[in-house]
């Protein structure tokens, strides 16, 4: 199976420091880069985009709702009109940074309350995938599989990439367990390694309570702000690799 690894990152703001992005980027092929309204300032853009550049990665612009304080992770409701700028607004501040290094974007990924609600919300999920075939129609969107958002992106002619999770539960109806119930974040390397390895032996989401949604996914997102978020993306790539698995930039297979 041809497969990409992504993270998201560049996710430090200020003096504040979160994950390990130099490691994470020896191991994935694409970064979805913060672009300031969650998490990220332009000086940890620009050094997130150079460390991507040095090591071959992907990258991708990861923007969220105008929520500095909560991450980006509690839910909030624009105007169809705001969430298309919000949205090209952070995608072209990365692109003008990644383009000052000689680099380009390759993928949008949206982050935390965003991401989920668009996921559900068809009508945002329209507004995200205007956005992004406004911005740059060769870009591709990173989205969950059975979600809106891919739905979307698709029927606006987007390359649309389909993700899953490997720390995060998923719920019968194919969407994330929300992070306020227990186990809906896996706390061990160990825990994301046998749900990921599940899902491609299976070729589909498995939820919590052991449904199985078959669908084809290209990409296995490891978020950066876990503690275990190092080890747990070493051992989806050892584990990939030594079954035979290819990883691939999102390009490649979409």
């Amino acid at each position: 199976m041809d497969i990409n690894l992504n993270a998201d990152l560049g996710e430090s703001f200020g003096a504040w420091r979160m994950g390990n992005d130099d490691a994470m980027l020896r191991i994935v092929q694409s970064a979805n880069v913060a672009c300031g309204f969650h998490a990220g300032d332009p000086l940890v853009m620009s050094e997130t985009v150079r460390l991507a550049r040095e090591a071959g990665v992907d990258i991708g612009a990861h923007p969220s709702f105008p929520d500095l304080q909560g991450f980006g992770r509690r839910p909030m409701r624009l105007s169809s009109k705001e969430l298309e700028a919000v949205v090209i607004y952070q995608a072209g501040a990365l692109a003008a940074i990644a383009r000052a290094q000689g680099a380009r974007l390759s993928h949008v990924k949206p982050h935390g309350a965003m991401h989920n609600m668009a996921c559900e919300d068809a009508d945002m999920a329209r507004s995200i995938a205007r956005a992004v075939k406004a911005f740059d129609p060769s870009l591709i969107l990173l989205a969950p599989p059975l979600s809106e958002l891919a739905r979307a992106g698709q029927e606006a002619g987007l390359r649309v990439a389909l993700e899953v999770f490997a720390d995060r539960a998923y719920t019968d109806a194919g969407t994330l367990v929300p992070r306020s119930q227990p186990g809906a974040v896996l706390d061990s390397a160990e825990a994301c390694l046998a749900h990921v390895l599940r899902m491609i032996e299976r070729r589909g989401i498995v939820s919590v309570h052991g449904k199985f949604l078959p669908t084809p996914f290209h990409s296995i997102c490891v978020h950066g702000d876990n503690e275990h978020a190092v080890a747990t993306a070493q051992a989806l790539r050892q584990a990939l690799l030594a079954a035979g698995h290819r990883l691939l930039p999102l390009g490649q297979l979409v």
